[in-house]
C-alpha cells in the first residue's frame, strides 16, 4: 500500500522495528477475534511483523511525529469490488480519535484510489467501541448474526459462540457523506 497520511497518522506497511510495539497490544488483545492474533513474546511479534510487511492486508497505524506503531487496520479483498476491514488498537492511545482518523483515510483510499464498490466490517454484539466507530464512519447496521462465530470455548471445552453485528458502506454512500 502507499503511505497514507493525515494530520496525526501515517498508514503505512510493517516494517522491521515494529515488533515491540505490535507485541505491546497484541499480547493480550482485547476483543476476542484477536484471540488467535496473540503473540508470546518478541520474537513472535517479529515474526508476524515479517508476515505483515509481506502484503497489504495489514496496515500500520503510526504516529505522524515518531512513527511509533499504535495499531492496525486490515483490509481483506474480495473480487471484484469488495473489502472486508477492520481495526485492533493499543488501548494506550484509545480515546483520542485515532481509530476513526486512521479507518476514515483508509476507506477514502479504497473508495477513490482502488475504487471499491463496497466496504463491510463484523463487530462482536458486546464490542461498543467498535460499534460506534463504524456508526461515526456512516457505515450501516444490516445485521445480527446470532451465534455466528466462536473465538474461544468455556470451562468444559465446549464452544462459546458470540453474536455478531455486520456494517457496510457503499462508494455512493460515502462520497455523499464525505
Amino acid at each position: 500500500m502507499n503511505t497514507v497520511e493525515t494530520d496525526r497518522l501515517i498508514l503505512r506497511n510493517f516494517k522491521q522495528g515494529d515488533a515491540a510495539d505490535l507485541l505491546a497490544y497484541l499480547h493480550r488483545p482485547r476483543s476476542s477475534c484477536f484471540f488467535s492474533l496473540k503473540l508470546e513474546d518478541l520474537a513472535a511479534a517479529e515474526a508476524e511483523v515479517a508476515t505483515r510487511s509481506g502484503n497489504d492486508e495489514h496496515i500500520a497505524v503510526c504516529l505522524r511525529s515518531s512513527d511509533r506503531l499504535i495499531g492496525d487496520l486490515f483490509c481483506i479483498h474480495e473480487p471484484p469490488d469488495t473489502y472486508s476491514v477492520g481495526w485492533n488498537f493499543n488501548a494506550d492511545f484509545g480515546g483520542a480519535g485515532y481509530a476513526f482518523e486512521a479507518a476514515r483515510a483508509l476507506f477514502e483510499h479504497l473508495f477513490s484510489v482502488e475504487q471499491t464498490r463496497r466496504l463491510y466490517a463484523y463487530v462482536e454484539e458486546d464490542n461498543v467501541a467498535s460499534q460506534r466507530l463504524c456508526e461515526r464512519l456512516r457505515m450501516r447496521l444490516e445485521g445480527l448474526f446470532k451465534e455466528f462465530i466462536s473465538f474461544g470455548v468455556d470451562d468444559q471445552g465446549v464452544p462459546k459462540f458470540e453474536n455478531t453485528m455486520q456494517y457496510a458502506i457503499l462508494r455512493k454512500e460515502w462520497t455523499a457523506w464525505r
